[in-house]
């Protein structure tokens, strides 16, 4: 693999055995995407500038930042679409520096925002009292350090990339491609930390947060004796732990797989030199339309589930200006 890790989607593009009928699909699929994410994530900001929404603490901030992330996301689509017909890099030397990695910055804020909204939802439920004083002005400087984070572990790709000739076309014209400028074994080792840091090692994080926070709640569930205003208020809470759930299973179903064939082509590239070009094709279209459909189901995701805790602070009677830490009961066993 010689460019970033969306380098897939160029690729396609560049795969000599491409057909018309395929390229054509491949663009109109992903300017699909791009309009309807970016539409659906425009909409999700909208959403959560309602009062009830804006100064629940953990919501608001954690939701913005995500939609934030697959914003900047969608906007490589129109270049990479451009890059599929055109069959050759057009944006210079500055675009890939630039575009070619924000993928791999919004990849990282996108997983380290769920690791910490997860983060958040356990220690509401195992120390509720320390919760509640997680202020909004705290989570947004957590938010600002997960990009900070994102943006160093992208600065690598952003330095060490540059713009080169690739091999002659069937026309005889070189290519131009983005390629990295380090050795074989060091972008090995550079892609390797890329995967634990932005899929692997935040995943078992919050998978580990989530076994937790499922053996506390089952807990709390086998010692409650409640009627049935508490059985409704369990099942909005427990609603609202399902749509971060979902969020999170979605991420790992549109960016696991993608990894898998970077690392596959990266690491055991001799059996997959058997598959056809056509066939690279086609597993490079289903990988990058994984990715990006991640930001477009994502909107959805966050609409409900900032839908599900408006309906949670409703039932509780909470006024507007309640903090999700606060809706945490006194012994916090069923504030999930």
């Amino acid at each position: 693999m010689n460019q970033t890790s969306n380098a897939s989607s160029v690729q396609a593009g560049q795969t000599p055995g491409s057909s018309v009928w395929l390229t054509s699909l491949l663009g109109a699929a992903l300017l699909a995407m791009c309009v309807l994410g970016i539409v659906g994530n425009v909409y999700t900001l909208a959403v959560t500038r309602s009062a009830a929404v804006r100064r629940a603490g953990s919501m608001y901030v954690y939701i913005l930042n995500l939609a934030l992330a697959d914003l900047l996301y969608l906007s490589t689509i129109p270049f990479v679409v451009v890059t599929y017909f055109a069959r050759d890099w057009l944006f210079g030397e500055a675009g890939c520096r630039v575009l070619l990695s924000l993928d791999l910055l919004t990849m990282h804020a996108s997983v380290l925002v769920l690791a910490a909204m997860s983060l958040e939802r356990y220690r509401a439920v195992a120390r509720p009292f320390s919760a509640r004083h997680s202020s909004t002005r705290h989570r947004r400087l957590v938010a600002l350090a997960i990009w900070a984070a994102s943006f160093f572990l992208t600065l690598p790709m952003m330095v060490m990339i540059r713009l080169r000739d690739g091999k002659p076309g069937p026309t005889g014209q070189a290519k131009r491609i983005c390629f990295p400028t380090w050795t074989p074994d060091a972008f090995k080792a550079y892609l390797l930390i890329l995967f634990f840091t932005s899929v692997l090692g935040p995943g078992l994080l919050i998978v580990g947060l989530y076994a937790g926070l499922a053996r506390r709640y089952l807990a709390a569930q086998s010692n409650s004796v409640a009627g049935s205003r508490s059985a409704r208020s369990r099942g909005l809470k427990q609603k609202v732990v399902s749509m971060i759930f979902c969020i999170i299973l979605a991420y790992w179903a549109c960016f696991l797989p993608f990894w898998a064939w970077q690392l596959a082509k990266l690491f055991s590239p001799g059996p997959l030199r058997a598959l056809s070009p056509t066939t690279h094709t086609y597993v490079n279209f289903l990988v990058t339309c994984l990715t990006y459909g991640n930001s477009c189901v994502n909107p959805l995701l966050y609409t409900l589930l900032t839908r599900s805790y408006k309906d949670y602070l409703a039932q509780k009677g909470q006024p507007s200006g309640t903090s999700w830490g606060d809706a945490v009961g006194p012994a916090g066993g069923a504030a999930v």
